[in-house]
């Protein structure tokens, strides 16, 4: 026979979840000391492990309650609708993941003038890699892959945030124009992580550039929405570096 004390401790449960499953007959203690105190056996410690992993995959106490209690409880009708539930919840927190993603790399982009609509007005378009496949042949695109490899605004792959930082560190410095030594370097970083991801797709690229460079078109091809300041002192420095690359 366990004393609450000694029960808490072996179980890592409080005393007050303990009062809480006897008030709503979960678990009730074998007996109480003289003093009151709750009692429990090998049994209740039992019982108490098969509440506490049913709550780990899901279940709602008051389902616990009636399928321990049941010896006629359909257990695989059970554990395939939580599992049905478990997988549309999975879907759900995988937009939300996405979404606070592509919050967080709004930020790294646009620091403190970052604004939430911005977000917001792309939150219920088409997928960026939907609406450019369905334009391969206008955009002169030759191989699918090269859609895996566009930065997203809600991926954490290495590619993407590093694309991200580049954008935002030449935002962050615009102010030292676009011959700064500073610039050129975030300039040439881009142009070899242009080389080394998409590599023989210049026309792609190019016709890339020129919807980034519309914001109507931007907006028709759900792109991230770049202040255009920031745009035309990107070509810029790009012109600059190309005239000035040894």
């Amino acid at each position: 026979m366990f004393h609450i004390n000694e029960f808490k401790k072996l179980s890592g449960v409080s005393a007050r979840t303990f009062r809480y499953y006897d008030k709503i007959g979960l678990l009730k203690p074998v007996s109480k000391t003289e003093g009151g105190h709750r009692l429990y056996s090998n049994t209740e410690l039992k019982k108490l492990q098969q509440i506490q992993f049913l709550k780990i995959i899901g279940f709602q106490l008051s389902e616990i309650k009636m399928m321990l209690e049941s010896e006629e409880w359909d257990w695989s009708n059970s554990l395939m609708k939580q599992l049905s539930y478990v997988i549309s919840e999975k879907d759900r927190l995988s937009k939300i993941e996405i979404s606070l993603r592509e919050l967080i790399n709004g930020i790294a982009i646009d620091g403190e003038e970052f604004r939430i609509k911005k977000i917001m007005d792309l939150y219920n378009n088409k997928d960026l890699k939907e609406v450019l496949n369905n334009n391969r042949d206008k955009l002169n695109l030759k191989k699918t892959e090269v859609l895996e490899k566009l930065p997203k605004m809600g991926s954490s792959d290495p590619d993407s945030l590093e694309w991200i930082a580049l954008v935002g560190q030449l935002k962050k410095y615009i102010h030292l124009g676009y011959s700064d030594t500073r610039i050129q370097n975030i300039i040439k970083r881009m142009d070899v992580k242009k080389g080394e991801d998409y590599n023989d797709e210049d026309a792609f690229l190019d016709k890339l550039w020129d919807i980034r460079m519309s914001p109507e078109e931007s907006k028709n091809y759900n792109l991230y929405p770049i202040d255009q300041e920031v745009l035309n002192f990107m070509e810029k420095a790009y012109i600059y570096y190309l005239r000035n690359k040894s």
